[in-house]
């Protein structure tokens, strides 16, 4: 077939010329509008009455007659496949803002005026509260210029990250292409010719690690390119002093590798090689950059070299498991010759600055470039982060200070804290060796040993962060210091809380001030210079909606912001580390990288810190396969880092918004949305419908192992909540059951209860249509009668209703079997009941914004037959033969795995039960040969196991292909 094309007309039928007439007729259904002469049996009362049923009806009846054919149906799936990808790459390009060479490299040439503007006193970058701008009584000298240029551009303000939760939702080449086609001048018109857009497997740790540093190193060369244009104004602005500075404003962070929170796949010795790889891209990039500028620096490169080689042979030592022999052969390497390896970039330092003093000025430029990027990053291609679980840390701490109270209970936490406090003042540090390391059991002590190794072995410089999720007490981080001072590494550690969840967002500040109140974490944060606090959107948003976690994370900065004060810590840095992702789901903008930075990092907030006089710096995660797309080519790399300069370095402004100037009501309107997904969160009727079949709409997207695992031949234990789904997933599986909850469920009543406020406030407060935008795009994705669809198809008495419509008496059994078969899931009720509540919300939302965005019709129709594929496998699966139950597996655990839609697995089991076979034994047996009779079961995989398997792997193509017009996955 032709593959889609975007240029022009509906995507339903560009490109359509090529298909045959069944998936032209199928495409045709796009426009849900009834086609005579389909059908020969009218459909039943509740088809008619909800257009994707309808046409899921009419989709199936084309099957049934013979007009259409699976192969049809793949053709039709593979062209709105092809077109979602082609939007998808056209949005990716608009994103950072183009990717014309020549335009970013105007847009960094911007970046460095103002920054020159700025250190020159030609605008100060503020403005009064009537909005005219403040200038200064008088210009600074060229030195005082001079001193603020280097102060801007010598201390980091934000950092990229690289994280690596499950979002490699689809090939390697998919992803390659999205972006070469993203960095093209035009707009494409037609798809790569890829039958499938989906994995084969899972990616691997090695995998995830191999695309994040690939998109790192992307990145490095756009900051070398910022810095080409800052190094080269201020060698034009001070010729005599230039050559002292060495920018590091924008830095690249990684954690992947080093995250353990809520895996077991990440040994200390993968984290050391990894890390260790990351070492060596470092080294190589120097030496291969002194290279290329042309210098005669021997001594230097020689240098590198010996540095490169070692570090090559502590990779290859690394152990790959908890193997004493083969730790004692790397101890000897990393520990014996961790000076060769060199430690400490400032090692380098006076070999560099000759270089650059004696050099052409070309060469010296580019030697001033490649020396800003080895020292903003140490001995690594990107600072590094590792992560874990705050009951990890509670657990080492019981087992090492026999502390048995709960954290969680706050009759105990006072008592906690005196017991804490005391066991830091007396804490003494303990030796950390390789053998400490193998015989260690305790996930917290391991991960903190590790960094131990890491900074005392790799990287001396450099300061490592800390991560702790779900941190609801200060007991934690103190319980971190206590076990950084107790490894001797409490000045090596960036401790940081997570504040994700309603409870950690809402009372984060009582948690910080727990800290506070301690003297040791006061000196800890003065001794660092840096409070580090990390907020995620991806838990906030599905447990209180992505509306509403934005404003309960930008009043926690507030409240934070006055304890510092309180406490007489405003000279600390405060570091605000927002761990979204590409999806509106996760904090996401959907329009523009710069909105997103704008709605990550409120000017209002950025203004209240610059007026207290606090320096923060910014990060913000780059998440998996969708985020490293930002970075997925030079061009891209280099259009995001100039999006990423100029949000930086944007001048901080006060200005008016109605969000700020009436706190009651905006108080009110995203605590009623908190609210609103709270009680959604809680219905069971939301857990049955995330849970009935939708795991199975995806693939699996990361390495880290499934939170929903079916063991044996038994059937895979129900949902009872949304917390037993990883946040990612929980997305994900509301973006493909057509309904994004956590974005706008609950906007509906928050408008209904001020309806002029609402108006007012989405025409005249810039943050408050930022915020809209995430709603604006989920309602672009969602629609109520896809979710109804669903509903219906988890309810008995649709089936019933099939049935009753029903003349042919075969097909009515068949009917009847999957009702039955549905009753004993008891999905209906629960679910019915979630729906009324959310379709009241989103009636409300109408009312008031009638022209909020609607669904693709091409999505809507991918909705329509992947509805018509699950009916069909649900029907056919009644056709399964009688069998005797193998193990745990029996019929009716067959027939729930097949409901829950665990087609993969429920065909191995049926392979073994029902073997093809088919072999003819061509033998001479020294009598008259018998009739070799085939008792193999050929007709039912040809007529049953076959379609089926065909049928899921097409519901998962329109899985991606519904990601793809989303733009991102969970």
């Amino acid at each position: 077939m032709a593959a889609a094309s975007s240029s022009s007309g509906s995507p339903l039928i560009a490109g359509g010329d090529a298909l045959s007439a069944g998936a032209r007729a199928i495409l045709a259904m796009g426009h849900f509008h009834e086609s005579e002469g389909e059908t020969q049996n009218p459909p039943p009362a509740e088809v008619t009455g909800n257009d994707v049923l309808s046409t899921a009806w009419r989709v199936s009846t084309l099957l049934e007659q013979g007009k259409a054919s699976l192969v049809d149906l793949q053709a039709v799936i593979r062209h709105l496949r092809d077109d979602a990808f082609l939007r998808r790459a056209t949005r990716l390009h608009r994103y950072p803002g183009g990717t014309s060479s020549s335009v970013t490299e105007d847009r960094l040439k911007g970046v460095v005026r103002q920054v020159l503007d700025s250190a020159f006193g030609r605008t100060n970058g503020t403005e009064g509260s009537d909005g005219d701008e403040v200038t200064e009584p008088t210009r600074p000298t060229a030195a005082e210029a001079l001193a603020r240029f280097r102060a801007e551009l010598e201390r980091t303000r934000y950092a990229a990250v690289f994280t690596a939760h499950p979002t490699f939702a689809v090939a390697n080449e998919v992803y390659a292409a999205l972006a070469s086609y993203a960095s093209a001048p035009g707009p494409q018109d037609t798809a790569p010719d890829l039958l499938s857009h989906r994995r084969t497997a899972a990616p691997t740790l090695e995998e995830e690690f191999s695309l994040a540093s690939a998109a790192i190193l992307r990145g490095r060369d756009a900051l070398d390119r910022l810095n080409v244009e800052l190094l080269g104004a201020s060698r034009e602005t001070w010729p005599d002093a230039w050559s002292s500075i060495i920018p590091r404003p924008v830095i690249m962070t990684s954690w992947v590798g080093y995250d353990t929170d809520g895996r077991t796949d990440i040994g200390w010795w993968d984290t050391l090689r990894l890390r260790l790889k990351m070492k060596l891209f470092q080294l190589q990039r120097l030496r291969q950059q002194i290279m290329e500028s042309g210098v005669e620096a021997s001594t230097l490169t020689s240098r590198l070299s010996r540095a490169c080689y070692t570090v090559e042979a502590q990779i290859a030592a690394c152990p790959k498991n908890a193997d004493a022999d083969a730790t004692v052969e790397f101890a000897t390497l990393i520990v014996d010759h961790k000076e060769d390896a060199i430690l400490d970039p400032a090692v380098l330092g006076d070999a560099l600055q000759d270089v650059i003093d004696t050099a052409s000025p070309d060469a010296a430029l580019a030697v001033a470039v490649a020396r800003a990027g080895f020292f903003a990053h140490g001995m690594s291609a990107s600072h590094s982060h590792t992560r874990l679980n705050a009951t990890q840390l509670h657990n080492v701490i019981r087992q090492r200070l026999r502390f048995t109270d709960d954290p969680a209970d706050p009759a105990h936490r006072r008592a906690l804290l005196a017991h804490i406090n005391e066991a830091l003042e007396n804490v003494s540090p303990v030796p950390v060796d390789f053998g400490a390391l193998l015989v260690e059991q305790a996930s917290a002590a391991k991960l903190m040993m590790t960094v131990a190794q890491i900074v005392k072995h790799i990287d001396s410089a450099t300061l490592v962060r800390f991560l702790i999720a779900e941190t609801e007490s200060g007991y934690t981080l103190l319980a971190a210091l206590w076990l950084a001072k107790h490894f001797g590494i409490d000045d090596k550690v960036e401790i940081s809380p997570l504040f994700e969840t309603r409870e950690a967002l809402m009372g984060g500040a009582h948690i910080i001030e727990e800290a506070l109140r301690s003297p040791h974490w006061r000196d800890y944060l003065r001794k660092t210079g840096r409070l580090c606090l990390q907020f995620g959107y991806s838990d906030s948003g599905r447990y209180v909606g992505q509306l509403a976690a934005t404003y309960l994370i930008e009043r926690l900065r507030l409240k934070i912001l006055d304890l510092l004060h309180v406490w007489d810590l405003e000279d600390v840095e405060v570091v605000l580390f927002d761990t979204h992702g590409e999806s509106v789901g996760r904090g996401g903008h959907p329009f523009r990288l710069s909105d997103r930075f704008a709605y990550l990092s409120p000017m209002h907030v950025r203004a209240k810190f610059a007026e207290r006089g606090v320096k923060y710096r910014e990060e913000s995660a780059f998440q998996g396969g969708d985020g490293y797309l930002l970075f997925g080519t030079p061009e891209l790399a280099a259009a995001s880092v100039a999006t990423i300069a100029e949000h930086t370095f944007e001048p901080v402004r006060r200005h008016d918004d109605p969000v700020y100037d009436e706190p009651d009501f905006s108080s009110d309107f995203f605590s009623t949305i908190a609210d609103a997904m709270t009680g959604l969160v809680a219905d069971p009727g939301y857990a049955d419908v995330l849970g009935a079949f939708g795991p199975s709409l995806i693939d699996k997207t990361g390495s880290r192992p499934a939170a929903r695992q079916s063991e044996g031949g038994g059937a895979t234990p129900r949902i009872t909540h949304p917390s037993q789904l990883r946040a990612i997933p929980n997305n994900a599986i509301l973006q493909q059951l057509g309904w994004c909850a956590n974005t706008i469920q609950g906007l509906g009543s928050a408008a209904r209860r001020h309806p002029e406020t609402f108006e007012t406030f989405r025409e005249g407060s810039a943050r408050f249509r930022r915020a809209l935008d995430f709603a604006a795009h989920a309602l672009a994705h969602s629609d109520d009668q896809v979710l109804r669809s669903v509903i219906w198809l988890l309810d008995p008495g649709y089936w019933l209703d099939r049935a009753t419509a029903e003349p042919r008496s075969g097909k009515r059994e068949r009917y009847l079997t999957v009702m039955h078969d549905l009753e004993r899931l008891d999905f209906w009720a629960d679910t019915q009941s979630m729906f009324r509540r959310i379709q009241e919300d989103h009636l409300a939302l109408r009312a008031v914004w009638p022209e909020a965005p609607t669904i693709h019709p091409a999505e809507k129709l991918l909705h329509a037959i992947r509805i018509a594929l699950i009916e069909k496998i649900w029907v056919l699966a009644t056709q399964i033969p009688f069998f005797m139950p193998r193990g745990n597996f029996t019929r009716d655990v067959m027939m729930r795995r097949i409901l829950c839609l665990e087609i993969p697995s429920v065909l191995r089991e049926l392979d073994a039960i029902f073997p093809r076979g088919g072999t003819k034994l061509d033998y001479n047996f020294h009598e008259p040969a018998g009739p070799q009779v085939d008792n193999s079961y050929s007709q039912e995989h040809d007529e049953i196991f076959q379609p089926m398997q065909e049928m899921f792997q097409m519901m998962r193509e329109i899985s991606v292909a519904l990601m793809h017009g989303i733009g991102a996955f969970g």
